[in-house]
């Protein structure tokens, strides 16, 4: 495994990146999809079922702010214009399901998660540094963060079963464009991660899905 060279620091793509985080963390999204959700009627929830879809829901959305640093992080430190291409793709669908998850959090009542602003800053360094370590690499981190989401994800679903069909429907829409981000990524030749790697990425993911859940 090897890091490829450093690059020298661009101003005008720090800035950049600034401002992206910004929109995502400070901003109020905006979806060019309609949300799965928008066709289903609201069902008639407690106000228990409603506390416990929000808080998932808020974890979804703090999953979604890691995906856009995520990608940010990894297309910035690869040189591979199919690779940058990719991430863009998927990063745009994120990018909807950051909207369609905020609503819904919304819809419920809830609110997003305070500690927003802390995982897109790790999530963007644990991106770059995905990246340094070569095309096949960064691709195999790709695959292995959406194949961790749609197992979090069919949880959330689990967790909810038939009792609120409209949040069930945006967890679905988002689990169904994640698992095709995983094809696209094996497609292009990733490496499946060694299990110590696989293993960090879980307990990092059950830390902020844990703390996201409350705050």
């Amino acid at each position: 495994m090897e890091i490829s060279n450093c690059t020298r620091f661009d101003p005008d793509r720090g800035i950049l990146e600034f401002d992206k985080a910004m929109r995502v963390i400070l901003g109020e999204p905006a979806a060019r999809r309609p949300s799965p959700a928008e066709a289903v009627p609201e069902g008639d929830l407690d106000a228990g079922l409603r506390r416990n879809a929000a808080a998932l829901m808020r974890v979804n959305h703090c999953g979604e702010v890691c995906a856009q640093a995520l990608y940010r992080g990894q297309a910035l430190a690869s040189p591979s214009e199919d690779i940058k291409g990719a991430l863009a793709k998927a990063a745009s669908e994120e990018a909807d399901h950051l909207a369609w998850s905020a609503q819904r959090v919304r819809e419920l009542g809830g609110r997003l998660s305070l500690l927003n602003p802390l995982w897109y800053a790790g999530s963007f360094a644990l991106g770059y540094a995905a990246g340094r370590f070569g095309d096949r690499w960064n691709l195999g981190f790709l695959a292995e963060t959406e194949r961790q989401v749609e197992q979090h994800l069919q949880r959330h679903i689990d967790r909810i079963e038939g009792r609120d069909a409209k949040t069930r429907a945006v967890i679905e829409g988002m689990q169904r464009e994640e698992a095709g981000h995983r094809l696209t990524a094996e497609a292009l030749g990733a490496r499946e991660l060694p299990e110590p790697a696989r293993f960090g990425m879980r307990l990092a993911a059950r830390l902020m899905t844990t703390l996201s859940y409350w705050i």
